[in-house]
């Protein structure tokens, strides 16, 4: 007898028929001898409507109240896959974050998991259940509903295998798995059998809507193997796990676009200790979370800095840059830029294969693509492009690293 935790997404849940099939899949499972603890999403387009509703009365809600009201969403979606359930014969039972022990900290909307006390849920598994959980919350020390933001039922099934030992992790989306690029974009790209959590958390981080980096992260952190798979059959996915030898034996296995960028620049700053610990300090305080920084110093001794971040915060950062600009001299200047995307390439191979700049950047000159700011890790290449060019530039380097190919580049390699 397997444990098994499933994360069951948004558009799995989004309709009655939906709820139907959710509840007959784990059924099964549960029927093939296994305990089954099933997290589970708002209804698709619930936690919306819901912040629609909260934006009737303010267009800055309380986000105490906020959290109140948006984990009802879950609550909704467990409760109704439970009843479905009931129907079919099973021994269910639907509990919240705080019921499965979900200790939180941090601002509300955005929370973070400080500890998981599954005392509670390994009693109900022990007589019989199958659990369903709402995720995205949790509770804090005082009490309070408290929500995780964005991904954040990805991480509460994460947590959750975690902290009951599970045996099977599967996050259940509306994709087959991971792809080499989104295949919407690229026609030819194809599903990875696997990836490792370094490369799955650079993806995520530069664009890949398959998960949130600090599921990732956490599941990195716990050692939980995991899959992401379609809820819509039973195809295999792709297993996110610690990296092997194979997965070096080609030089990138992803591609991840990353839409509506914008880039702040500040220029005219005389080159003193501690301007960039202003700057980046005044934008931390405005929780504006930063992606590529470059800086330099020209011959006239006046630096330069430039910063990317999501298009939605441009207005917020400009806001928080003017009273920094003027304290750092009158002939500081800011200058903003959005249309912009990012290209990013992702792969443990990198560490060993040399020239990957080379082919990316020739292969996207040849396609008479503008680059614009570069930014590298050991195993990252990403670089900004006008976000008219972005699905092209994704094209020509998935071509030009044979992408389509990587699974049977992998297999020959074992």
């Amino acid at each position: 007898m397997a444990l098994i935790v499933q994360k069951y997404g948004g558009t799995s849940v989004g309709t009655i028929d939906r709820i139907r099939n959710v509840a007959k899949r784990i059924l099964e499972l549960s029927q093939e001898g296994n305990q089954v603890v099933a997290v589970v999403s708002a209804m698709s387009g619930v936690t919306d409507k819901l912040i629609g509703m909260a934006k009737e009365f303010s267009e800055t809600p309380s986000e105490r109240e906020l959290d109140v009201l948006m984990a009802t969403g879950e609550q909704q979606s467990i409760a109704l896959l439970s009843m479905a359930l009931h129907e079919l014969g099973a021994k269910a039972m639907s509990i919240t974050g705080a019921q499965a022990g979900i200790t939180t900290f941090g601002s509300h909307t955005r929370g973070r998991i400080s500890n998981i006390d599954p005392t509670l849920m390994n009693k109900y598994l022990a007589e019989g259940n199958i659990l369903i959980c709402a995720g995205f919350q949790g509770i804090t020390e005082e009490g309070m509903i408290h929500t995780l933001g964005r991904g954040g039922s990805d991480l509460s099934a994460i947590a959750i295998a975690a902290a009951l030992n599970a045996d099977v992790c599967q996050i259940l989306t509306d994709v087959d798995g991971v792809y080499t690029c989104d295949p919407r974009v690229v026609k030819d790209a194809v599903k990875l059998n696997d990836i490792s959590y370094d490369e799955m958390l650079e993806m995520a981080s530069n664009g890949s809507k398959v998960m949130q980096s600090r599921s990732v992260e956490f599941a990195k952190k716990f050692g939980v193997v995991f899959e992401v798979r379609n809820s819509m059959n039973n195809n295999p996915g792709t297993i996110v796990h610690e990296e092997l030898p194979a997965m070096e034996s080609v030089a990138i296995r992803g591609i991840s676009i990353e839409r509506n960028q914008a880039r702040v620049t500040l220029t005219g700053i005389p080159d003193q200790i501690g301007y960039t610990a202003e700057i980046l300090g005044a934008l931390a305080d405005a929780e504006i979370n930063l992606d590529m920084i470059l800086a330099n110093t020209a011959h006239d001794g006046q630096a330069r800095q430039s910063f990317t971040m999501h298009a939605n915060d441009l207005g917020r950062a400009q806001a928080a840059l003017k009273p920094v600009a003027a304290k750092l001299g009158e002939n500081v200047k800011i200058e903003t830029e959005a249309g912009l995307a990012k290209l990013s390439l992702v792969g443990i191979g990198m560490r060993s294969h040399s020239g990957v700049g080379a082919t990316a950047f020739k292969a996207l000159a040849d396609a008479k693509i503008k680059t614009g700011m570069i930014s590298t890790s050991e195993i990252k290449i990403a670089v900004i492009v006008d976000e008219s060019d972005i699905d092209e530039a994704a094209k020509v380097v998935h071509k030009a690293f044979n992408l389509h190919e990587i699974n049977e580049i992998e297999d020959s390699s074992i």
